[in-house]
Order: structure tokens, then sequence, then C-alpha cells
């Protein structure tokens, strides 16, 4: 009994970091517990394959540096390199898994050909929390005026309510939205903001099997699965869209 007692030794926990500011199609929440989502489904996936036990820590975007710092999860995925600052020491890159496009977007009236340098004392919606480079100048001078919103979601309502004519999204979740919406109503991209390289950190722990979790990010991403499973989203939307 003594021999056969490290076999029903527990799982490690993985502590994995959820961003308030995540919405559909990346993570559905449920109580404050991720339930649904292509981020949801990675995490799940990697979980089992590498014999860890998931634990999920919501918390906001602004937030998550700081526990990467304290070394309170050991998990943050949907990330890249140029958010951090600074990079956490004690933490090690998986490969590229996604690709976030930010784009300009426009209320289904406005112009498809306006492009981010004629706008003027106009309201753009972003989200909490989220850096957008090619609109710092513009907001610091009062050029443009910025409403944040707490996730992505949010702001594309607020758009497609006519709270103001433009605002920011990432590629996926305009997709996302937009396939939910008759043709003619659906919100415009307009003009391409940045593009980013995303992937994962995991912190350097012992306990933990971090090769076996980087690896199988890297399995995910090179055999397709992940592709595969954006694409599985986007074409259940579509299906629901009809109904």
């Amino acid at each position: 009994m003594l021999c056969a007692a490290p076999c029903l030794a527990a799982p490690p926990t993985l502590r994995i970091a959820v961003s308030e500011s995540w919405s559909m199609p990346l993570m559905q929440l449920r109580d404050d517990r991720p339930v649904d989502g292509i981020l949801f489904e990675v995490f799940q996936t990697l979980a089992q394959r590498a014999g860890v036990e998931p634990e999920y820590h919501l918390m906001p975007r602004l937030r998550l540096q700081q526990a990467m710092g304290e070394g309170t999860i050991d998990l943050q995925c949907y990330v890249a390199p140029a958010w951090l600052d600074p990079v956490p020491r004690n933490y090690r890159w998986s490969v590229p898994l996604l690709v976030q496009r930010d784009l300009l977007v426009g209320a289904p009236g406005v112009a498809p050909s306006t492009t981010l340098a004629q706008l003027r004392q106009e309201t753009v919606g972003a989200v909490l929390g989220f850096r957008y480079p090619a609109l710092d100048a513009a907001w610091q001078s009062g050029e443009l005026r910025r409403e944040d919103s707490r996730n992505q979601l949010l702001a594309l309502q607020k758009l497609e309510a006519g709270r103001f004519r433009f605002a920011v999204s990432n590629q996926l979740t305009l997709d996302w939205y937009n396939r939910q919406l008759p043709p003619d109503e659906r919100l415009q991209a307009l003009d391409v903001l940045e593009e980013d390289a995303l992937g994962c950190l995991v912190r350097n722990d012992p306990g933990l099997p971090v090769n076996a979790l980087l690896a199988e990010l890297k399995r995910m991403k090179r055999s397709g699965d992940i592709d595969r499973l954006i694409h599985r989203y986007l074409a259940r939307t579509e299906s629901a869209s009809a109904y």
C-alpha cells in the first residue's frame, strides 16, 4: 500500500489567468467561471494532456502583470511581448498561437473608405486596460475621445446601439459579433491599427510539468488544432444566426 501511494497523488494545480476583458468567441463566463470559448477549450485540453488540474483566476486586465510578478498565476495566454513592461523573468514563452488584428470599426452608416487619419472630434469605443498605440496621441491631445467598456463585446454592443460611431475591436470578436447580424446591419472593419502574434507564458516552476505544457501548446498549434477550433466557433455562430 505504501508503494502504491505515489500513484494516488493529486495532479499539480495549474493556476490559469482569465482576463475580465475577454468575451466570446475567446471566453464565456457564467457566475465568474469560464464555461465556453476558444481559450477555454485550449486550457481544458492542455490541462488534460499535460496531467494538471486547471484552476481559473478571474481578474481585471490591469492586474495580470502584477499577478505574474507575484507568482500567483502559472499560465497567462493571449498575450504579446510588446504588451508587457517588463516581461516577467520567471516565465517561459510558448510558440505564437494566434494573431490579434486590431481594427477601427464603424457603424453601418459610416463610409466604408473612412480611415483613422480622417477622424476628428469623434468618440472611439475601447476596452478598459488596453493600450492602442495607433490612437494614443489622438486621445492624449483631445483630438479624439475614448470611451471604455469592460470587455470587447460591450464595446461592440455600444457601437451597434449608436453610443458612438467608431470603436476598436480585434477581428476575431468582430467576426463573431457580425455573424449574428443581418448583412445590412453588420459593423464595418475600416482600418487595420495593430497586428500582434500572441502566445502563452508558463511559470518556470519545478512543481509544474513546464516542458510538457510548452510542448503541448506547440503541438496544438502546429497540428492545426487551434485553427480548426477557431473555424468551428465561427461556423457554429454562422449556423446559429440562421435560426
